[in-house]
């Protein structure tokens, strides 16, 4: 097989993962991280973008990586509009929503564009993303809520969720296709999704909406009470929005985002810890039995992956809940780079056609 060199970029709030592989090995690898003053001097995190390609190929430039070499450059994808699953050659469309933000403003938002910029420069490259967070393959009767003005949201932790069900596939000598998964990412946000047969039928917005408490999110609230909450002391929408996302689960009961924090509290003694730190894997646990239905019942396993997939007692706290449902398999942590390397991979080796980023793959 000839060798193929594919660049992959994951911008995050205060950090931009950069790698370049050769086939299926990684060559270099880094994290760029962005400390609080520096981000503080850009007004909108579109303003970041020169700054964070710039130290991009200043760390390429010094890893003496051959940029002529590479074919493909694949870029986080971003807060766009929802879509089918896949890859996605980036084109202007593209880039105008990326920029416009046109769900909302993360710094995911900036791989694309930082991506295509980079390729456009490069003699054999082509850019694209995979598996965007706003990946929709919800059943329509999974997006309808109790009123018409409201609707559930498609927007959870695909690009690693996908290929963590691949390689699970493909430890069963099976493809993705053939097998029915219910897969828990637990990060900073949680996402738990129905994977039928390859499309994932129904899931929980990891990003502001329902689902379980995460170290960051709040997740599912009382109704009444957040309608109360909304109109209490002058509450602005932006001090709404924090609740919700950034400033609420571990993060309001503890003042820390930290998950592995908590967990050594907890294991030090502390019942409060123990007690935050059971909720959230009950409120996991009990995602994934309302999912089992959704797949009725018909599941070959169930997946737990992210960060918090390394914190024992969670594992083994979800695992006593939902055994009976399917055998429940760990990946623990997230590898996002190998995963839009890997992408950009089987869209070279012809494994796969990307997609356009257009009217025939955009999901209403």
């Amino acid at each position: 097989m000839p060798l193929r060199h594919i660049l992959a970029i994951n911008p995050g709030s205060t950090s931009t993962k950069i790698a370049v592989y050769t086939n299926t090995k990684v060559i270099f690898l880094k994290s760029i991280h962005h400390s609080n003053e520096d981000l503080e001097k850009f007004n909108s995190i579109a303003d970041q973008y020169n700054y964070r390609k710039e130290m991009i190929l200043e760390e390429l430039m010094n890893a003496k990586i051959e940029m002529d070499l590479i074919e493909a450059v694949v870029g986080r994808g971003g807060l766009l509009r929802p879509i089918k699953s896949g890859v996605y050659v980036i084109n202007e469309k593209m880039k105008e929503d990326l920029q416009k933000g046109i769900l909302g403003q993360h710094a995911s938002n900036l791989g694309g564009l930082i991506a295509d910029d980079i390729a456009k420069s490069l003699p054999n490259a082509k850019a694209y993303i995979a598996d965007p967070v706003v990946v929709d393959e919800m059943n329509s009767v999974a997006k309808i809520t109790g009123h018409p003005e409201f609707k559930r949201l498609s927007i959870f932790h695909a690009l690693n969720q996908k290929a963590t069900a691949r390689s699970y596939a493909r430890l069963l000598n099976k493809k993705y296709e053939e097998l029915n998964l219910i897969i828990a990412h637990m990060g900073g946000g949680i996402s738990v999704g129905a994977h039928q047969k390859g499309r994932v039928i129904d899931v929980n917005n990891g990003l502001d909406g329902d689902g379980p408490f995460s170290p960051e999110r709040s997740g599912s609230l009382p109704t009444g009470q957040l309608v109360d909450k909304c109109f209490e002391n002058g509450s602005t929408r932006e001090h709404m929005r924090s609740i919700l996302t950034g400033g609420g689960g571990l993060m309001a009961y503890f003042g820390t985002n930290s998950a592995y924090q908590i967990e050594l509290q907890a294991l030090e003694g502390d019942e409060n810890s123990r007690l935050i730190q059971d909720a959230m894997s009950y409120q996991v646990a009990k995602e994934i039995g309302a999912l089992a239905t959704v797949l009725r019942g018909e599941v070959d396993g169930i997946i737990l992956t992210g960060g918090i997939a390394n914190n024992t007692m969670v594992v083994e706290y979800i695992k006593k809940m939902v055994t009976f449902i399917a055998p429940v398999i760990i990946y623990p942590g997230e590898d996002e780079m190998h995963a839009l390397a890997m992408n950009g991979m089987m869209v070279l080796k012809g494994d796969i056609k990307p997609r356009t980023y257009d009217v025939e793959n955009f999901v209403v």
